[in-house]
């Protein structure tokens, strides 16, 4: 079993790091800075900090205007929040103008699971890659993270983030590197392709495990960068496959799978499965219990390879 680090903790430290390298970072927050642990931030650069309350939209439009003087903005808030509450303001304050503030949405999918529907966030990928200007990222682990954070602050550009609550299991060493639109296979394999994005990783790899023992052999890509997507790594795992599985934390409307799709579609048509939570608003309950039951769990994936195997051209 992989070591278990939270992502959270892992971003507060990321960005306690970059505040020492960089003056221009600034820290907003709307008051979950203990929870999203921009609290360490705010402890070491109080000058840098602003806590703005429950006051999600005016955040955005701040941020919007600290980036017009040169500062490079990160805001805080539920992935929810950001996403609906304040998003008519990342689109007519950041987007549309594409303004150097970097998105943090914290507890996304279904991460904050005992808070139900309410908090839960099952499609703001969908809305943040529909969004012109915006880049969207989904790490998979704290050492991701904290990379992601690293690379993002050196890109004037307006981006997304998307950050689960929860610890999870730690896949890559300290000598990874992200680079934005661009995927990393994570296992070779030729009868089909896990394409999976954020936290699925680990489920991924264990179903491939099951998939092996079964003779069937699965190219797993690993996609961290929503928008821009890496489509030369899935067009080409869709010529050498053949058939194709997206992965996600995520309603299958408009995430990952809809990326994967419109990829093929222009490129090179393959039967594609998609893994994640269906057209439905989920239920409160422990997190992986709630994963098992809205169609990600383990079983979900083996199953979801084989039809796209049985769907294969000849």
């Amino acid at each position: 079993m992989n070591k278990l680090v939270s992502m959270r903790e892992a971003y507060g430290n990321a960005l306690l790091e970059l505040g020492e390298t960089n003056p221009k970072v600034v820290v907003l927050d709307s008051d979950i800075s203990n929870s999203s642990k921009t609290v360490y931030f705010g402890q070491r650069y109080p000058e840098r900090f602003f806590n703005f309350g429950i006051q999600e939209a005016n955040m955005m439009d701040v941020a919007a205007g600290m980036a017009t003087t040169g500062l490079i903005p990160f805001t805080n808030t539920f992935s929810f929040l950001a996403t609906l509450r304040a998003g008519e303001q990342i689109r007519t304050s950041i987007a549309y103008n594409s303004l150097n503030v970097k998105i943090i949405g914290s507890y996304s999918g279904l991460s904050d699971s005992y808070d139900g529907a309410s908090h839960q966030s099952v499609f703001d990928i969908a809305v943040m890659r529909s969004m012109p200007n915006m880049n969207v990222v989904a790490p998979c682990d704290s050492v991701e993270t904290a990379q992601v954070i690293k690379a993002v602050a050196e890109i004037p550009a307006p981006f997304y983030i998307r950050l689960c609550r929860n610890e999870l299991p730690v896949f890559f060493d300290e000598g990874y590197e992200f680079v934005l639109g661009k995927a990393r296979k994570a296992r070779e394999g030729r009868d089909v392709t896990l394409v999976v994005t954020g936290i699925m990783l680990h489920r991924a790899l264990q179903a491939a495990d099951e998939l092996e023992a079964d003779g069937i052999h699965c190219r797993i890509l690993h996609v961290p960068s929503l928008k821009p997507i890496d489509s030369d790594a899935i067009t080409q795992a869709a010529e050498e496959t053949g058939a194709l599985v997206s992965i996600e934390e995520h309603s299958i409307l408009g995430g990952l799978g809809g990326a994967v799709a419109e990829v093929i579609t222009s490129t090179f048509p393959a039967p594609l499965e998609r893994v994640g939570i269906p057209d439905v608003f989920a239920e409160s309950g422990d997190y992986y219990e709630l994963l098992d039951k809205y169609g990600m769990s383990r079983q979900d994936i083996i199953a979801a390879a084989k039809k796209a195997l049985k769907r294969k051209h000849p």
